[in-house]
């Protein structure tokens, strides 16, 4: 018995009868330059800057669904391997592999992670109602944190204040993203769902 699953935003909102591969090729462009952008834009807050990327990562696995959100995180990952400077503080803190397995390699991994686990709770509906979508987000940022986390400290040496640097600093941001999230997915799924009912 398999569980029921859900159309994602993307599927709704652009439908391909039949094969979808150019839409998808899109998608993942442009969702690679977005998590580029997202990076780049920051406002200038202590006592860390503030970015949207995570929100652009976390509703790009919501909107986009599990298959597809991985591998968008996965081109911009591998735009970043390449040396391209994709990445918050590139290129001054470093580019390509060497700025990958730095410190905060472990939130890259993490992208990767929470792009597909909250895509696939969006398959189960969970994007529809804002406590769900809320709890989906709560998820993905958990993800995010916990291979971040490790990684930096793994890398700095647990001694160190691994938590003052790398969650705390964030955690007012990531509410207000998870926030803003939870409230924009499931008004557009009304929106459509009042659009399907209207013509």
């Amino acid at each position: 018995m398999t569980a029921h699953t859900y159309p994602v935003v993307l599927e709704s909102l652009w439908r391909v009868e039949k094969n979808p591969l150019a839409r998808n090729l899109m998608m993942v462009v442009a969702g690679s330059l977005l998590l580029w952008a997202s990076a780049k834009l920051q406002v200038p807050v202590q006592p860390v800057p503030f970015t949207f990327q995570t929100l652009v990562v976390l509703l790009i696995g919501v909107t986009f669904g599990p298959v597809l959100g991985g591998a968008t995180v996965l081109a911009y990952l591998a735009q970043g391997w390449a040396g391209l400077p994709v990445f918050a503080g590139t290129p001054e803190k470093g580019i390509g592999l060497a700025y990958m397995v730095g410190p905060t390699g472990g939130y890259l991994l993490g992208f990767f992670l929470a792009a597909v686990l909250v895509g696939w709770l969006a398959r189960r509906g969970m994007d529809r109602n804002i406590l769900t979508m809320a709890f989906a987000m709560f998820l993905g940022n958990l993800v995010i944190y916990v291979p971040g986390l490790l990684w930096l400290g793994s890398i700095v040496g647990w001694d160190k204040p691994v938590l003052e640097w790398g969650f705390y600093p964030f955690l007012a941001g990531d509410a207000l993203k998870l926030l803003l999230a939870s409230l924009m997915v499931p008004a557009v799924w009304r929106l459509l769902s009042g659009r399907g009912e209207n013509g």
